[in-house]
């Protein structure tokens, strides 16, 4: 029998097929363009949701302010927001101070610097409702404390977006873990805050809530991912509250917008109950950890938060209480520091400020010992990035697609969408010109195989073993060294993964980590960056020069770190840091 002839069928009954392939191909396109039209109709429909849930949370907080007023005409809410959170504890508990009027003094706070940095995603209208039970919790450390809490962060009946459309109206069913042990603390969460789209960016805008502004300059980013918080926090408009961090997140916005913030070792607090765009990804460890004014509010936090109810409601978390003795110890420390990682050259307001914070520790009485970080090329790149990017990106990426791309990710985007085998020819035309580049390209090729990802993780592990191993030669207690700095210009983040090696590192070595803001950045140090060359004079130094570009009176910070599970060392060099910090400033 001949084979089927469809054109030839054709043919012998009469049938033109020009136009009814023709019409076929447009009803194709046409079928596709009305599912396209639909799907975009469908996201639209999310965003405008998620903005009048919002609009209408802060509404109704400020009604719930104005009805508290109208209930308490002697109220004066700008005396209660200006204390320190120790003065605020302190007046919670002998009862000058009533929960009631400090929930309504940090809303209208935080409803003031919204409508200036637009930094909040939702009021939790629930905290006033928390109020009717608070006395139950007066023994709490944090009896009374209003908190905010990153927008991941799980609260019982809201959105955990992450910044993306794809998770929106998928509202917790119950508190994370951490908001449970703060509310038995007495702490009484209040307001979720803004984060870049997906998370993995140091930025803080999205297509859903837009581009948050920092508060020491509205033509700065506040840093991310947890730049909500840094500039709700910087601006007064919250005392104490939650971030998140995979390679700087709470200690980027921290340094960014003048506050500390401080990232514990990865399980030393629960994470259940925090959402990612990337979740599964165990080579780089993300931590949960506290932001605010102080370092003592970071210690208090930690205190109320290592308690016997998060052992018990996550019994995956070390059941480790604070260890008030070590943090509060006056003995000289032995402390290892670095000026320059050698991947990075530091601003010069980064480079000065480091200098005198090292200067201060050793007129103190501190012994300094040069520490430098081990193969930190191959640490950051091979290591780190290429971990968080085994997927080839892809993961993020299908987060990212469900809905529009904000411009601050469009960089990071364009380059996670181009084919893998594309990034390889890039990285091959790349290297003879600029080999940081190619190098970086091609670690977000991600890994090939089940097999390379264990040779990865075991990699990791035993750079873990040889940077300990090189501490306890030296003999360190903990190490100071540089923090990224001053706040960047806007649309820089997502070009310039180059400037996470002070960060990132450390979470790759899952150490304890902190920023503590010392400095500003001076009219000499912005007149320096004309001669900032960069350690490898490639696009990507240049960049870092425009993206710090005008940071007069900028805050500018350093980093504390400790070896893991010794976070209270990490907060005392923290706590001496600010300390002495503050004794050099009245002289």
């Amino acid at each position: 029998m001949d084979s089927f002839n469809l054109q030839q069928l054709a043919s012998d009954m009469n049938i033109n097929w020009t136009p009814m392939f023709a019409a076929t191909v447009c009803g194709t396109g046409a079928l596709f363009l009305f599912w396209k039209w639909r799907k975009n109709l469908k996201i639209q429909k999310k965003i405008l949701n998620a903005q009048k849930r919002r609009e209408k949370s802060l509404q109704q907080a400020e009604q719930a302010v104005q009805q508290f007023k109208i209930q308490n005409p002697d109220f004066e809410g700008s005396s209660i927001v200006s204390l320190s959170l120790s003065e605020l504890t302190g007046k919670l508990e002998e009862g000058s101070l009533q929960p009631d009027a400090v929930l309504h003094a940090f809303m209208e706070k935080a409803l003031e610097v919204n409508m200036n940095l637009n930094c909040n995603t939702e009021i939790l209208m629930d905290s006033v409702a928390q109020l009717k039970d608070i006395h139950t919790q007066k023994k709490g450390l944090l009896y009374g404390v209003p908190i905010s809490i990153k927008d991941n962060v799980a609260y019982k009946g809201h959105d955990s977006s992450c910044g993306v459309v794809g998770k929106l109206d998928q509202p917790a069913v119950m508190d994370s873990v951490l908001v449970a042990v703060l509310k038995k603390q007495g702490a009484i969460p209040f307001v979720k805050t803004n984060i870049p789209q997906g998370l993995l960016n140091y930025d803080c805008s999205n297509p859903i809530y837009g581009q948050t502004l920092n508060p020491c300059n509205l033509q700065k980013t506040p840093g991310g991912s947890s730049g909500g918080e840094g500039a709700l926090i910087g601006g007064g408009g919250s005392i104490l509250g939650l971030g998140t961090d995979i390679g700087g997140s709470i200690r980027i916005p921290a340094s960014f917008c003048g506050i500390c913030g401080f990232k514990p070792t990865s399980r030393r607090l629960s994470l259940q109950g925090i959402s990612s765009c990337v979740k599964g990804q165990k080579s780089v460890l993300s931590s949960l950890g506290p932001m605010a004014r102080d370092v003592e509010s970071l210690a208090l936090c930690m205190r109320a938060l290592l308690c016997q109810d998060m052992f018990t409601l996550d019994p995956t978390v070390p059941p480790i209480p604070f260890n008030q003795k070590v943090y509060e110890s006056s003995e000289p420390m032995r402390i290892g520091y670095y000026e320059n990682d050698g991947y990075l050259q530091p601003s010069p307001s980064m480079a000065r400020a480091f200098r005198e914070t090292k200067d201060l520790l050793e007129r103190a009485g501190h012994t300094l010992v040069p520490f430098q970080p081990l193969r930190l090329y191959d640490a950051f790149l091979d290591l780190a990035v290429r971990g968080v990017f085994a997927d080839g990106g892809g993961t993020l990426f299908s987060n990212l697609n469900v809905g529009p791309v904000d411009p601050c990710l469009w960089e990071q985007a364009k380059w996670l969408s181009v084919p893998g085998f594309v990034k390889k020819l890039i990285c091959v035309v790349l290297k003879p010109f600029y080999p940081r580049l190619s190098a970086s390209m091609h670690t977000i090729v991600g890994v090939g195989s089940i097999a390379e990802l264990w040779r990865l993780h075991a990699k990791i592990e035993e750079y873990i073993d040889e940077v300990i191993a090189e501490w306890r030669r030296l003999n360190v207690d903990v190490l100071l060294c540089p923090m990224l700095g001053p706040a960047y210009n806007f649309y820089y983040c997502g070009r310039l993964n180059s400037a996470l090696t002070y960060t990132s590192l450390y979470n790759l070595l899952n150490f304890p980590a902190g920023s503590v803001t010392v400095s500003t950045v001076t009219e000499e140090d912005e007149e320096q960056l004309s001669q900032y060359k960069g350690a490898h004079g490639d696009p990507w130094d240049k960049l870092f020069v425009k993206a710090v570009k005008g940071g007069v009176g900028l805050p500018v910070s350093v980093q504390c770190v400790s070896l893991p599970w010794q976070d209270e060392m990490c907060l005392r060099l923290m706590r001496e840091v600010e300390q002495l910090t503050a004794k050099s400033k009245l002289t």
